[in-house]
């Protein structure tokens, strides 16, 4: 007999489950995943490649930073609990901040709730569909990310097959965790302010707390627990990391449970305390849900405000009065979109941030200790060179990359205009590549003053990360527009698509020719001026014009390349 959707009159007579309502998605899921194609196998072997060389480099690491904490025979154990309580607080904070702003779109902004809502779908039901929804969406990141660490400490700590049963049963609570608190705190807020209007104000939120995080992170400076130089005696060393971080967070029992099974200590109490707020916030959210979600659903049919554009008119038209009308007015439709979308632009904060404390991080360097020479100092900046490059890729994937899909329904508007799609193309180009130009500048310019390397370092250094910016903003824009996904919900999902893992390959693979090509004869002629050897600088032109040359035929090809695309598009 076929399955009958709670939606049809034939299910009215009896309720639809939490099974039912996932149902439809698991099959669309599972569709995906079954389908049989050459383009389906070819991302199906490249994100295989990807994630095996991912989880056993992660893995490699884990395990030889373990081996070394297990090798010191009175604080190797206590290391090993303290770092795991570090990545967990800091998964926790992740997962929270994921859960409240994938609960508000599970839960009351999803297309497909105007039709549950007037089905005959308890809410109990509706309620548990969307806590499993929201967790899969929001959880599946950080369970890959902890899938090789928990690999390492089992295979170092020697924990037998017993113990992947038993990470399953601290960490089933662990990930219910933030996703109940998660749901609970969107229910509220959806009640306190408009759904529409909550989630551009979390949005911001999000992005704050994240900042916030960070910067207490690297205030805590926590370098100094391997240095135990910086404590008066062995004791006050052992005392600071053996002291809980955070003893009432589910982050600190799920690490007394981890190292207490690996290591003949209690697990009880932490089992007992995980399960115990799970399923007391699961039952509290039920409870509320039944409570205020039709309340909260009705208040998010409500249409958010018009807001308006960052700046005014005039002063915009002064800025861009020097460009032709059509190219100035599809600049400033980039800066508008740009400005409108609170995810878009909210995430500047947490990069101002991130950036000041990849700075800082630069400051903090050993760069006068013992051991550290002058030679070394210059020899870091080429290191820096191909971190900035990475700092870079991943800003053009998260903004150029997603540019040509966010156009969504409205491209046929431009396809039907007489703008031709290589203005367009201008238009995206520009936009992405000027503030990645000028970041790239300020930030090495910034780590080589705090670093005082040599002018002939500064500029070679200086110089590569200004070629690599244009080809970089090219190869997303490229990539973006022949992996476009115009049915994306919001434009964090576009990037993590097998369009934006190739560009990370390819822009990685670019970063690495860049950095190597400038880096080595430049390191050699630091060396020769260093020790006095002789150095013939005409061997800089040869390896410097390869890579500009490299850079120039990264940025013209793409471009050419994308426009075609468009192009036929347009003509289908």
């Amino acid at each position: 007999m076929p399955e009958v959707s709670p939606l049809t009159p034939r299910a009215a007579a009896r309720p639809a489950g939490v099974w039912h309502l996932l149902g439809p998605k698991w099959r669309i899921a599972r569709a995906r995943v079954t389908s049989v194609g050459e383009t389906q196998l070819a991302r199906a072997l490249v994100l295989l490649l990807v994630g095996g060389g991912f989880f056993a480099a992660a893995f490699a690491v884990s395990r030889r930073l373990l081996v070394y904490f297990k090798g010191a025979e009175d604080i190797g154990g206590i290391l090993a609990g303290k770092v795991l309580g570090m990545l967990l607080l800091a998964f926790t904070s992740i997962l929270l901040l994921s859960n409240v702003v994938g609960a508000l779109s599970t839960t009351f902004l999803a297309r497909d709730l105007d039709q549950i809502a007037s089905a005959p779908v308890p809410g109990h039901a509706l309620y548990g569909a969307r806590l499993v929804e929201t967790g899969v969406h929001a959880n599946w990141m950080v369970l890959l990310l902890l899938l090789p660490l928990l690999s390492a400490y089992g295979v170092v700590y020697q924990g037998g097959p017993a113990f992947v049963g038993f990470a399953l049963l601290v960490f089933a609570p662990y990930f219910v965790i933030p996703t109940a608190l998660g749901a609970l705190l969107t229910l509220v807020l959806a009640n306190v302010f408009p759904a529409r209007r909550t989630r551009d104000f979390l949005s911001v939120v999000v992005v704050l707390a994240i900042a916030a995080l960070v910067v207490m992170f690297r205030m805590a400076r926590p370098e100094q627990l391997v240095r135990p130089e910086g404590f008066e005696n062995f004791m006050d060393f052992v005392s600071a990391i053996n002291a809980p971080s955070s003893p009432w967070l589910p982050s600190e029992w799920a690490s007394d449970a981890v190292m207490g099974f690996l290591r003949g200590g209690p697990i009880t109490t932490p089992l007992m305390r995980l399960w115990g707020l799970a399923t007391g916030l699961v039952l509290v959210g039920l409870a509320a849900h039944r409570l205020l979600w039709t309340r909260g659903f009705s208040a998010a049919q409500e249409g958010t405000s018009k807001r308006s554009t960052v700046g005014g008119r005039p002063f915009v038209d002064r800025l861009f009065a020097w460009l032709p009308a059509h190219r100035r007015e599809l600049v400033l439709k980039e800066l508008k979109v740009f400005a409108r979308d609170t995810t878009q632009w909210s995430q500047l904060i947490l990069l101002f941030v991130l950036l000041v404390v990849y700075v800082a991080n630069i400051r903090y360097l050993p760069l006068s200790g013992e051991g550290m020479t002058a030679l070394l100092r210059q020899l870091v900046p080429f290191l820096n060179l191909a971190i900035a490059g990475f700092v870079l890729a991943s800003i053009a994937g998260r903004f150029v990359f997603p540019s040509i899909s966010l156009e969504g329904r409205a491209l046929w508007l431009l396809r039907s205009s007489p703008l031709s799609m290589r203005d367009l193309l201008w238009a995206k180009y520009w936009v992405g590549a000027v503030p990645l130009f000028v970041l790239a500048i300020v930030l090495v310019v910034l780590t080589n003053v705090l670093l005082d390397v040599s002018p002939f370092v500064h500029l070679v250094s200086t110089t590569a990360i200004a070629l690599l910016v244009f080809p970089l903003t090219a190869m997303a824009l490229s990539y973006g527009a022949f992996y476009p996904q115009y049915d994306a919900e919001n434009a964090a999902q576009i990037p993590t698509s097998f369009g934006g893992l190739l560009f990370m390959l390819s822009a990685i693979g670019l970063i690495a020719a860049v950095a190597y090509g400038t880096g080595r004869p430049a390191s050699r002629w630091v060396l020769a001026e260093h020790f006095g050897w002789q150095f013939d600088n005409a061997r800089l032109l040869l390896p410097f014009a390869l890579v500009a040359v490299l850079c120039a035929a990264c940025t013209v090809l793409p471009l050419r390349m994308a426009r075609r695309k468009l192009e036929a598009l347009e003509r289908g």
